[in-house]
Parts: C-alpha cells; sequence; structure tokens
C-alpha cells in the first residue's frame, strides 16, 4: 500500500515539480555547468547501496563526507548552492528513486556509504528494513542538528509507529520546515 501511495503522490503532483524540477536543472547548468545531477552513493532498504541524484550544490572536487564534516563548507557550495539546500530544491531529482522503488515519501533519510557509525545504529535496531526516505521523522525533529544516536532513535520511533496518518504528519511538517529552512546547518 505504502508503494502505491509514493507513485500515486509523484504523479499527482508532477505538474507542480516537474516545473520546478526544470527551474533547478536550467538554474544551476547556467551557474554551474555540468553535471547537473551528482548522483550520491547511499544506503539502502538491507544496507544495500544505491546511487542517489541531488541536484549538484557543491563544487565539483568536494570531499565525499557528510556537509558537517567538510571545514568551512560555504566554501564548497556553488552559486544557489546554499538556497537550494536551504529550500531542499536539490533534493527533488531523489523523486526518480522513488519511482525505481529505492526509496519512499517517507522514511528515514539514506546515509551516506562512509557514515559507519550511523549505518551500524540503524542495522542493531532494524531501521535498516525500513525503504528510505525523502523525509522522515527525524527530518523535522532536527535535521542537520541531531547526533547519529538522535537520528537513529527518532528512526527506531518511526519504525514502531509506522502508519499513514503518522507519514501525513511528517509530510506536513516536513512542508512546514522546508518553508522556515530549519535544521539546515549548510
Amino acid at each position: 500500500m505504502k508503494r502505491f501511495l509514493d507513485i500515486l503522490l509523484v504523479v499527482l503532483f508532477a505538474p507542480i515539480w516537474l516545473p520546478v524540477y526544470g527551474l533547478v536543472f536550467f538554474v544551476v547548468l547556467i551557474s554551474s555547468g555540468l553535471p547537473v545531477i551528482y548522483w550520491s552513493k547511499r544506503v539502502g532498504k538491507d544496507n544495500v547501496i544505491f546511487l542517489m541524484p541531488k541536484f549538484r550544490t557543491m563544487k565539483l572536487g568536494t570531499p565525499t563526507v557528510a556537509t558537517d564534516l567538510l571545514v568551512n563548507p560555504q566554501q564548497y557550495l556553488i552559486p544557489l548552492g546554499g538556497f537550494l539546500r536551504k529550500t531542499s530544491l536539490d533534493e527533488l531529482p531523489q523523486l526518480i528513486s522513488v519511482i525505481k522503488g529505492q526509496m519512499s515519501i517517507v522514511g528515514p533519510r539514506p546515509a551516506l556509504f562512509n557514515q559507519d557509525q550511523l549505518i551500524k545504529l540503524r542495522s542493531s535496531v532494524g531501521v535498516d528494513l525500513l525503504r528510505p526516505g525523502l523525509t522522515g521523522w527525524a527530518q523535522v525533529n532536527g535535521r542537520d542538528d541531531l547526533s547519529d544516536q538522535q537520528k537513529v532513535t527518532y528512526d527506531h520511533e518511526y519504525l514502531q509507529r509506522q502508519s499513514l496518518l503518522f507519514d501525513i504528519k511528517i509530510i506536513g511538517l516536513t512542508a512546514l520546515k522546508v518553508i522556515k529552512s530549519g535544521g539546515v546547518a549548510h
């Protein structure tokens, strides 16, 4: 049922997200050149690595680590990269991953392939059994401001409380967070 709802939401909202996708694609291309899409190695369901697309917000050659581990991450941003991150517009290409079944609309955010501690903690409480999401319970409760342990606590709570109503609540809270740019450190 959840997979059906994911596809339904992507298709229903296509008239809204497709024009925005095109505009962001053009802006990144004009301001920073190719490639426009950055393919990030992420950990999916059952700890399987997949390539997750994002609009590129960082300069070519930026180290492949979580942004909070970079010294002065602002130096790596492309023009408008900070804006794309704060508004989460850089995440739009992940709708492709939802259509492909690699991600869901709601679930734990996929860890980078090299976030060993986060991956280990998630696996220890069964969160690795979930399909990762565009947004999740940890996202709306702190996003970049949370430690790995706090993220896993929220992810585990999501695992235990999964329901359509809970997903709707998370989607609504996500919309508020995006409007306020809450919890985005870089």
